[in-house]
């Protein structure tokens, strides 16, 4: 795992907060507080990142790709927020950890942890690879698992509040045709569900939350096809999202007050029907 740290000049204890929209009250709430983006390099994850780094949130990101974040971190170090990077395989739980005692280390914990990280392979069940099942489940289920138990250490010692956020997909919803990637994100919705009820059993004030988007326009489609041109169809057929849409709704779930949980949002193009 590589880590690199940067921050405005030697000042760690103040944040430029921009972008906000009249009386939403994250100006205030995100300062000091930090956010742990998973998956960061490319796509929803960067908005988020970059998104969230207006708000004024210390911003920690993970990926694997070590020159995409390098990127991302120069621009999010221009929008006067402070931001880790981490280069980390979350298929190896060993990095996972190393990156978390890290950010415990540096400020102290996570507060916010938007569990961004997915892939997805166009195999099917019936004659599929199996290392391409595992890897699916293995960052999309239980990479998603250790970093949440992970955030949720740092946030039960920080008073027993934070937030945990999984990026998660309409195919939790139903299913459009691949059965393992669907699978993975029905698990993201029923670990969701049961996140909730322990956190409730508990008397914690932590909140989780899952957003599922429809088509966005990201890597996603070319990896999942392994084909630009089949990539290019799906999001030429109508105005699909984009990255920016889905970090506005992971704000509008952060900037609810403390008594409002949103559970799930579901957003889709207007012209997607399924």
């Amino acid at each position: 795992m590589v880590e690199r740290t940067l921050g405005k000049g030697e000042v760690t204890s103040s944040i430029l907060v921009t972008g906000f929209c009249e009386g939403n009250h994250l100006d205030m709430e995100s300062q000091e507080k930090v956010a742990l983006v998973t998956g960061a390099s490319s796509g929803i994850g960067r908005a988020i990142a970059l998104r969230l780094a207006e708000a004024g949130y210390r911003i920690a990101v993970c990926a694997r790709r070590q020159e995409k974040l390098e990127s991302l971190a120069t621009e999010i170090q221009n929008l006067g927020a402070e931001v880790k990077t981490y280069q980390t395989n979350l298929r190896q739980e060993p990095e996972i950890l190393e990156m978390f005692d890290a950010i415990r280390s540096e400020w102290g914990g996570v507060d916010v942890l938007i569990n961004n990280a997915g892939l997805g392979h166009k195999q099917s069940l019936m004659e599929g690879a199996t290392e391409a099942w595992r890897e699916t489940l293995d960052v999309n289920v239980v990479a998603l698992c250790i970093c949440t138990r992970e955030a949720l250490r740092d946030m039960r010692a920080k008073g027993d509040r934070g937030h945990v956020v999984h990026i998660s997909s309409m195919a939790g919803h139903r299913v459009p045709g691949s059965g393992m990637y669907s699978a993975s994100k029905f698990a993201v919705r029923s670990l969701t569900e049961g996140l909730r009820q322990e956190l409730r059993a508990a008397e914690s004030s932590i909140r989780v939350s899952s957003i599922s988007p429809g088509f966005v326009e990201t890597e996603f489609a070319e990896k999942y096809t392994q084909s630009a041109e089949k990539a290019r169809e799906t999001y030429s057929q109508f105005p699909v999202l984009q990255p920016q849409d889905v970090a506005e709704a992971v704000l509008y779930v952060l900037s609810q007050p403390d008594h409002v949980q949103v559970h799930d949002i579901l957003v889709r193009p207007t012209q997607q029907k399924s």
